[in-house]
């Protein structure tokens, strides 16, 4: 049964689950509006981890992560779903919205779901700035992180067109924060090579994805995004922390579902 954006707006407002959140919202919370790579993953989806996930790990307990990301959704249909109108509900000034989609963008078959690059992407996202903007919070933009794909001679190539180029096009424009984890992760994933990557995936027994994450990879995507957080000044450097501490996968859990 598909939802009515009024009840997806209803149904966002009453749960808005914060990590680190004690009786009172705390100093600052950082939304992350996304597509299944960031989201929040229950029990029946283990070892599947978003990068959401890890990032409170790299983060200071006054700086609250809400993870709003969800499966299957791109700039457009977060948007046309009323999950921006959620967030946007409960955001307050100091705030932080970041912003990663182009996954699903890019399934040009899906007209729920498809946008194009340098025209309809980019206005849907222009809706997530303008929103923050609007009530006092900051947008940051996030270049969508890189699938696991090599070459025959195994250099990692790019999968997301011109996407992360729209992106970092429209973050100069209108002067908005930007997290190129599109490169960063690339340039990982070359680093480690084709075998090596395979322990970052959602590899199983039965599953070879080369989308999705387990917890090592979850916990280096987070930490990528935490640096950018700081390379950007988006956070201070007190908001960061264990940038260069390893994190045990045991602190990945999956909730029930």
């Amino acid at each position: 049964m598909s939802l009515t954006r009024r009840q997806v707006t209803s149904a966002a407002l009453a749960a808005v689950p914060l990590v680190g959140r004690g009786p009172e919202r705390s100093h600052r919370t950082l939304y992350i509006a996304g597509d299944s790579t960031a989201a929040r993953k229950t029990a029946d989806e283990a070892p599947e981890t978003g990068w959401g996930m890890a990032l409170p790990f790299f983060l200071r307990k006054e700086v609250a992560v809400s993870d709003q990301a969800v499966n299957g959704r791109s700039s457009k249909s977060f948007v046309d779903e009323g999950r921006l109108d959620a967030i946007l509900a409960t955001v307050r000034p100091h705030d932080l919205l970041l912003v990663q989609f182009a996954h699903n963008d890019e399934k040009s078959a899906d007209p729920t779901r498809y946008t194009e690059p340098w025209t309809t992407y980019q206005e849907y996202l222009l809706k997530y700035v303008e929103g923050a903007r609007a009530r006092g919070a900051r947008p940051v933009l996030a270049t969508p992180v890189e699938r696991r794909r090599f070459d025959a001679d195994g250099n990692a190539v790019p999968t997301h067109g011109d996407y992360p180029a729209a992106m970092r096009a429209l973050a100069a424009r209108e002067q908005v924060a930007l997290l190129d984890i599109e490169a960063l992760s690339l340039a990982l994933w070359q680093s480690l090579g084709v075998e090596a990557t395979k322990t970052y995936f959602n590899w199983t027994g039965t599953e070879q994805d080369n989308t999705h994450f387990n917890p090592p990879g979850a916990i280096a995507v987070a930490r990528l995004v935490a640096q950018e957080l700081l390379r950007t000044r988006v956070l201070a450097r007190h908001d960061v922390v264990r940038l260069h501490e390893s994190i045990p996968t045991s602190w990945i859990t999956w909730p029930s579902a």
